[in-house]
C-alpha cells in the first residue's frame, strides 16, 4: 500500500473506516504434518487485526495489521506448545510477536489475493494468501460485520523454524510445509 493513499482519501474526501477484528467470531489457525501421516491443528487465542479502507472496499486498504501473540499459541498439548515456544522452534521470549503487514489486497476471479509481509522469529518475507470474502451484513446489535476465509501456505524453515526431528526409520517428524487457515470476522467503527 501506498504510504500516500490515506493523503488522497482525504484529498477527495472519502470517508475512512476502521474495522477490527471480532476475536469471538473468528479463528486463527495452522495445520502441520506430523510423521507425515497425520495432521496436526493448533491456533492461536491472542491476536489483533485492523483495517483501514476507504468506504467498504476492502481493494482500497490502507491499512492490513495483524499480530499474534506466540505465547497464545495451542495445539491442545502442553509439552507440544511449550517446545513450540522454546528457542528450537518460535522462542517467545525473544520473538512475542508474529506479525503480518498486508500491502494489497486485490481481486482474483471469484476470490482475492491478499499480498503482504510475515514476520515469524524476526524473519520477514513475503507472502500471498487467498481471501475468500464472505460478504458485509449488520448483526441484530446494529453493528456491521465483514467476514473473510484466509488461506495460505509457508515453509517454516524460510522463517528460521528449522528444528527437525528424525524417527529411527528416517521418518520426518515435522513437515516443512504449514498450512494457515483463519476464518475473520471485522467489525466496522463509526
Amino acid at each position: 500500500m501506498a504510504s500516500n493513499l490515506a493523503d488522497i482519501a482525504k484529498n477527495k474526501n472519502i470517508m475512512t473506516t476502521k474495522w477490527n477484528i471480532d476475536p469471538s467470531h473468528s479463528e486463527v489457525q495452522f495445520k502441520v504434518k506430523h510423521l507425515m501421516i497425520t495432521t496436526i491443528t493448533g491456533y492461536f487465542t491472542g491476536y489483533d487485526l485492523e483495517v483501514i479502507t476507504d468506504g467498504d472496499d476492502f481493494t482500497t486498504a490502507t491499512k492490513i495489521e495483524f499480530t499474534a501473540d506466540v505465547d497464545s499459541i495451542s495445539t491442545n498439548n502442553e509439552q507440544r506448545d511449550s517446545h513450540l515456544k522454546s528457542p528450537e522452534f518460535f522462542d517467545s521470549e525473544q520473538h512475542i510477536l508474529i506479525k503480518f503487514t498486508g500491502n494489497r489486497f486485490e481481486k482474483s476471479g471469484e476470490d482475492y489475493n491478499l499480498h503482504g509481509d510475515l514476520t515469524i522469529k524476526g524473519v520477514t518475507k513475503p507472502i500471498t494468501l487467498d481471501v475468500n470474502f464472505g460478504g458485509i451484513v449488520v448483526d441484530p446489535y446494529g453493528q456491521t460485520k465483514a467476514g473473510f476465509t484466509v488461506n495460505g501456505k509457508i515453509s517454516r524453515k524460510a522463517f528460521d523454524l528449522t528444528w527437525s526431528g528424525v524417527t529411527e526409520a528416517g521418518q520426518i517428524v515435522v513437515s516443512d510445509e504449514i498450512k494457515i487457515n483463519c476464518d475473520i470476522q471485522l467489525v466496522k467503527h463509526a
